[in-house]
């Protein structure tokens, strides 16, 4: 595309968002229902599109978490469906009064949420984000361009075609949802610096996309950073509790942000927790990396780098370490984690509460698995993506956290002073 072609794509972008921002929510809602009825009636071509980018993965040998995250199956396909149903059945946040205050000179202030505008979403591999985005977008009455990976192109073309169609039944505008399937990285920066034209950039994958964005853009950026996520097992945990928490976090869907990558534990109780916690992971598969300390006790394990502590592995890899108790594994947390997800198994009310207090992450969690950070599982029907900043948008990002707001004052001839 021409520099000229993508201003007018642009231009019509915005001039949709306007238009979708005034769509009531019945239409909005049938849309959705009729997007989700789309993709469950194609699944045959979806599933045979998603196949030419698993055989191009394939051939290019990327890991099996990598070739997983790819991967759509037909039940992927209706739970991409599902979303699209549960969030047709949340509340429209669209012209929700946040406050309503009376003044001393008779003046009614109205704080009310509106649509953000129009947003750009650069992805990586999981097809089934072209979906969700599309979903959360319109139900907050936002317009968005789309850009995946390359790796993913035949999925998110067969995706966004199918969920076109279901939605402009509805009569929406149609240059509401706009996807990029050209692969010259050079679209990317010009779009990045399309002020007045684009309102938010939200970029979704690895550090160095997340970096790249932040570094040229020109547009606010909401980051999806990536998810150095810890599960700290203390002195006091329950360790069978403790051994299911870490096992679902690192083992069911490595390749994906919400995942453990680093597991911490206290000195007291290594001894007895690591050797079968090991051989359970071992026995799936995961290759373990670890401290001083742990290789100790599990003398075969691989030495950590200071690297490693840094890494999200998106892989059957896992970094251990033994800890002198929670404040040291609260530091670890603090100088090497991504600020996404971080869990502590325990029993111990103080130690919970000092841990829940002092971990300042996305979401902190106690006695449950970091693969719960998901909007679906927030009940929020989807999520456009997990912000690790400190705004407003922080963690699952879903319609609420799409909107920003406006203030509407009614007064009866009120002049200032």
């Amino acid at each position: 595309m021409t520099e000229s072609e993508l201003k007018r794509l642009c231009e019509r972008v915005k001039a949709a968002s306007r238009a979708l921002a005034l769509i009531d929510t019945k239409a909005k809602n049938g849309a959705l229902v009729s997007m989700a009825d789309s993709l469950v009636k194609n699944i045959p071509y979806i599933l045979k599109e998603n196949g030419k980018d698993i055989s191009w993965a394939k051939k290019k040998r990327l890991s099996d978490a990598l070739i997983d995250r790819l991967t759509l199956t037909s039940s992927r396909i209706e739970s991409m469906a599902d979303s699209l149903k549960t969030i047709s059945k949340l509340k429209d946040p669209v012209g929700e009064t946040l406050e309503s205050v009376r003044r001393p000179n008779g003046l009614l202030i109205k704080k009310i949420r509106v649509p953000i505008g129009v947003i750009f979403i650069i992805y990586e591999s999981r097809p089934n984000v072209t979906s969700d985005c599309m979903g959360l977008c319109l139900k907050s009455g936002n317009a968005c361009i789309l850009r995946g990976a390359s790796d993913a192109v035949n999925s998110n073309r067969a995706i966004f075609n199918v969920l076109t169609k279901g939605a402009l039944k509805f009569k929406l505008p149609k240059d509401a949802f706009r996807i990029i399937l050209d692969k010259d990285r050079r679209i990317v920066e010009s779009l990045l610096k399309k002020t007045g034209l684009i309102d938010l950039v939200m970029p979704r994958g690895g550090e160095s996309l997340i970096n790249s964005v932040t570094k040229e853009s020109r547009i606010p950026v909401i980051k999806h950073y990536k998810g150095v996520c810890h599960t700290y097992v203390d002195k006091h945990a329950d360790l069978l509790m403790a051994q299911d928490i870490c096992f679902n976090a690192k083992v069911q869907r490595p390749g994906v942000c919400n995942a453990m990558e680093t597991m911490l534990v206290h000195k007291s109780i290594a001894k007895e927790f690591l050797p079968p916690m090991i051989r359970r992971f071992r026995d799936a598969g995961v290759e373990i990396r670890g401290c001083a300390g742990t290789r100790r006790i599990v003398k075969d394990s691989k030495p950590a780098k200071e690297i490693d502590w840094y890494t999200e592995y998106l892989d059957l890899i896992l970094s251990v370490k033994v800890v002198d108790g929670v404040d040291d594994a609260i530091s670890h947390i603090m100088k090497y984690g991504s600020s996404h997800s971080d869990s502590i198994v325990t029993q111990d009310k103080k130690t919970a509460a000092k841990f829940l207090k002092e971990t300042d992450s996305a979401c902190v969690y106690l006695n449950a698995s970091t693969r719960f950070t998901d909007g679906g599982e927030f009940g929020k029907g989807a999520e456009i993506g997990i912000s690790t900043d400190k705004i407003h948008a922080r963690g699952p990002m879903g319609m609420e956290e799409l909107t920003s707001y406006k203030y509407v004052i009614y007064g009866n001839g009120q002049i200032r002073q």
